[in-house]
């Protein structure tokens, strides 16, 4: 994914691409060494060209830096790595969402659960959007219903060994919805009215 190439100006976010093997067989030890916040894609083995053809395997490496970086500031990090080019990430979610594919539906899907994140980066937090939350409650109320549950503290429970997506959604935003769904479910099931 091109955002646009490195060049003068300076920007705090770098992206880059590995190919393992050309990269030190310890890259991501290095990488995590540095302490800058990163996400680390799963490893791009499904890929394919326009053609068909498949495209080498690789990594996607974003840096994510507090203040502003130049190119010459950032190079020696994509050095230690094996780097290969140097983007500059206009939109960090955006791009965060791309190590998976997420808004590429005509490319394969990669885990979201794949994606490594070190320096104190949040992969979910940074990938999250409204319609995220929404489609995690309607997931939630379609279990509930599928399984037969009226408790709220069953599901909560479920959801942080289970699902730890629809736990986020809990704790951030999501009880107060599920709660109310809960709760008439089991009013309608002792008598009341629909």
């Amino acid at each position: 994914m091109s955002n646009s190439k490195c060049g003068r100006g300076r920007t705090r976010n770098f992206a880059t691409v590995i190919y393992p093997e050309s990269a030190p067989s310890d890259w991501k030890s290095i990488l995590s060494e540095q302490c800058i916040p990163c996400f680390v894609s799963p490893l791009h083995d499904m890929d394919v060209n326009p053609d068909g053809e498949p495209k080498k395997p690789h990594f996607h490496v974003m840096l994510m830096f507090d203040g502003v970086k130049s190119i010459d500031q950032v190079k020696p990090i994509f050095d230690l790595i094996g780097g290969v080019g140097c983007e500059k990430v206009v939109s960090t979610r955006g791009y965060a969402r791309y190590l998976c594919h997420l808004d590429n539906p005509e490319k394969y899907q990669y885990n979201t659960e794949d994606v490594i994140a070190y320096g104190g980066a949040d992969y979910i937090t940074t990938i999250g959007l409204t319609t995220d939350k929404y489609k995690a409650i309607g997931e939630m109320i379609d279990y509930c219903a599928e399984n037969n549950i009226y408790s709220y503290s069953r599901l909560l429970e479920w959801c942080r060994i289970n699902r730890f997506d629809w736990f986020r959604v809990l704790c951030d935003s999501g009880t107060f919805v599920i709660k109310e769904y809960l709760k008439s479910k089991t009013w309608e099931t002792k008598g009341g009215q629909s």
